[in-house]
């Protein structure tokens, strides 16, 4: 029960210092208020706080207050968030429990880059292919809203390229290095004027990991940039180039993770099995503002990714292509004598999926890794997907403002079967029935600083191209997608300007709930099974105390309270309606305490409590819960009049915690093995780094 006790020191610190303020009954310096916060990713920008959603952001800052390998390690400070990490290469991001039964990445819900949709057309999302330099915030909208975004029954990531804006021209380049022989180098150009803002970054990050077979080898290049033409139009670019060969450990039994945890699965060692591919997302976007209430927002865009992954079962060679657009207008007016701002708004995108599989020799060449045998399959999926949205904000009254939207999502895909050296013909083709989201929310205004919300709204996940073939390698015509309502009540509001609050309490009901049925050993196919239901308690503080004119202590702490639970769920003959749902803890709780100075120093500490977690549908073996604690200081300073140097340097697991960081759900052990449950997570390890940055 220690974050309780923590919990407990961080409200008292609060509570003492609200109380200090009450009695004293004098103003707040404006030194101390939390800035106001703009939320970017939602079809009509507004205030965090006037806005009737779940919605946090993480700004860069926040972003860095971790080690610099990975993008999505702050993800775990948003309550009702939780970030699995089993390598640099292999993440699942779970939003209120949807996504918990991923097998191997993150799905079930829809990520954008700018404008630009970088989860693939079958609902995959990988983010930590874009480092941490090209990122400049990250709002994530919890929950089910199709309304706006189509397929995404767990929510939104949206990320924003980093601009210089009116910061001088730089140029800038950086080291990180740290356990497991990690190293990072980076470098970073930007360029600002009137008329136009343009940045790029390269780096190169390397690892070898704290497991066997975890080499990691990653080396992207990034650029954006906008260009102004006059007063009401801009032109936005942006690109994104990765080459990674990651190898994989993949996870393990449990007598190997009590007592070897560092050790790789047996068939994956053998095998030197890894994942190596050349991923390229591009788009432009142009802004138009026809009058001073009527605006669009146009972006095309395409990504491409070519991969090769030898695998102990098989290896898997596939390329992707995709294409497609995204159109919006805004509209500012009145309604019936209400204010009234409306979107409208389309995207489309194509994406081609060519597949082989070939058979792994490795078992007939002892110690050489991955040999190529024949081919046993080669397909190719094409996926189209077509989404319409609406939305308006409607004031009508001083305090209550009323929000709609509906959504209309067709998607549609086609097998073609190349191989003919079996008795299966794959080829077919299939469309899945319009599906319609609907959104109702409404804020009410309780002060100038507090507001309440409700929101009712449809989500709905594709299934993945995995979980559309058979164990035959057909196509399943009666797989439907994951629908999901959500209810929702919420507060956001300041107390006496440096106290920032917010609750949310949430109902989410999932109906043909997709599931994987192992047909092998690390092989599944995708199953409507049952249905679930999400309910939870969300809770985020963030504090700002000012010791002094130039020092501040800014105490936080989130923490959600999950209740999830299989309805209606029965498996393969095995009836599990009642129990936990698999895959996801019941509580997570993150505190922190950070120390900003105006002489450039920054110290960072981070407390992240994680209960046990439900290894399988039957519930009859859980993880251990786990406590990590995280410690960064930062100091920048300048050496002359435009040279700034960044100096940084940090531990995490600074206790040695031996836990699961990531496991695998409903693991089976085949022949003599194991269920390989378990990733571990790093032991104690460090890392530092230094910046030098030139201003033109």
């Amino acid at each position: 029960m220690k974050y309780y006790a923590i919990t407990a020191l961080i409200l008292g610190i609060c509570s003492i210092n609200l109380q200090a303020q009450e009695e004293n009954l004098e103003p707040v310096l404006d030194s101390t208020a939390l800035p106001q916060v703009i939320l970017k990713g939602t079809s009509i920008q507004a205030e965090l706080k006037q806005t009737p959603a779940a919605v946090n952001q993480l700004q860069q800052e926040e972003l860095n207050r971790n080690s610099p390998t990975l993008l999505s390690a702050s993800f775990n400070r948003v309550p009702g968030v939780y970030t699995q990490e089993g390598a640099l290469n292999t993440n699942r991001i779970t939003i209120r429990g949807i996504g918990a039964r991923a097998q191997y990445g993150t799905n079930r819900l829809k990520a954008y880059f700018n404008e630009i949709p970088i989860t693939t057309g079958d609902g995959q999302t990988a983010i930590n292919d874009i480092d941490l330099e090209a990122i400049e915030s990250v709002e994530i909208i919890k929950g089910p809203n199709s309304s706006l975004y189509g397929s995404g029954l767990g929510g939104v990531l949206h990320l924003f390229a980093y601009e210089p804006g009116k910061e001088r021209s730089f140029a800038k380049i950086s080291s990180s290095f740290g356990s497991y022989q990690m190293q990072k180098n980076t470098l970073s150009v930007g360029y600002t004027d009137e008329k136009k803002s343009l940045f790029a970054t390269y780096n190169h990050l390397q690892s070898e990991g704290y497991r066997d077979n975890s080499d990691y080898d990653r080396k992207s290049f990034h650029f954006n940039g906008t260009i102004y033409s006059g007063e009401h139009s801009a032109l936005s670019f942006l690109g994104n180039f990765t080459r990674l060969k990651a190898f994989i450990p993949s996870s393990i039994g449990k007598t190997a993770f009590e007592e070897n945890p560092e050790s790789a699965a047996f068939t994956w060692r053998s095998a030197q099995g890894y994942e190596s591919y050349d991923r390229f997302v591009m788009g432009l976007s142009y802004t138009q503002h026809f009058t001073e209430n009527f605006e669009n927002t146009t972006s095309v865009f395409i990504n491409s990714r070519d991969a090769y992954e030898p695998r102990p079962f098989d290896i898997l060679k596939e390329n992707s292509f995709g294409l497609g657009a995204r159109t919006r207008f805004n509209y500012s007016t009145k309604l019936f004598s209400f204010p009234a701002e409306a979107s409208l708004g389309a995207e489309f995108l194509s994406e081609n999926y060519d597949g082989s599989n070939y058979e792994n020799l490795y078992e007939d060449f002892p110690d050489q890794g991955s040999v190529r045998g024949n081919q046993i399959t080669n397909f190719e999926q094409d996926r189209n997907y077509y989404n319409l949205f609406a939305q308006l904000n409607l004031q009508v009254l001083p305090k209550l403002k009323l929000v709609g939207g509906l959504n209309a999502n067709v998607t549609d895909y086609s097998l073609t079967d190349f191989y003919a050296e079996d008795d299966i013909d794959q080829t077919g083709d299939y469309q899945f029935e319009t599906i319609w989201s609907p959104r109702v929310a409404a804020l009410y205004e309780l002060t100038s600083t507090k507001n309440l919300y409700v929101n009712v709204s449809k989500g709905f996940s594709t299934p993945t191209v995995d979980e559309t073939l058979t164990p035959q390698g057909l196509i399943n015509t009666t797989l439907k997608p994951e629908i999901g309502w959500n209810y929702e009540v919420g507060f956001k509001g300041n107390w006496f300007k440096n106290l920032y609050s917010e609750i949310a309490i949430y109902s989410i009901q999932v109906n043909d709930l997709l599931v994987a049925e192992r047909v092998a050993e690390d092989q599944y196919v995708g199953a409507n099974a049952g249905k679930t239901d999400h309910n939870g308690i969300e809770v985020l503080l963030k504090y700002n105390w000012q010791l002094s004119p130039k020092i501040s202590l800014q105490p936080y702490a989130s923490a959600n309270f999950n209740f999830y639970k299989f309805d209606e769920f029965v498996d393969e003959g095995e009836d599990y309606s009642g129990n936990d749902l698999t895959g996801v803890p019941d509580q997570k709780i993150n505190l922190g305490i950070d120390l900003v100075t105006e002489s450039g120093f920054r110290f960072f500490s981070n407390a992240l409590f994680v209960s046990e977690i439900p290894l399988n549908d039957a519930n009859s073996l859980f993880s251990e819960n786990y406590q990590l604690i995280n410690l960064k200081a930062a100091y920048d300073f300048k050496l002359f009049q435009d040279f700034e140097i960044n100096l940084n340097v940090g531990v995490n697991n600074l206790l040695d915690e031996h836990y699961a960081v990531s496991i695998l759900p409903n693991a089976v052990g085949f022949g003599n093995s194991e269920p390989r449950y378990y990733y571990p997570g790093n032991d104690r390890n460090f890392y530092g780094g230094v910046g030098v940055k030139y201003l033109f």
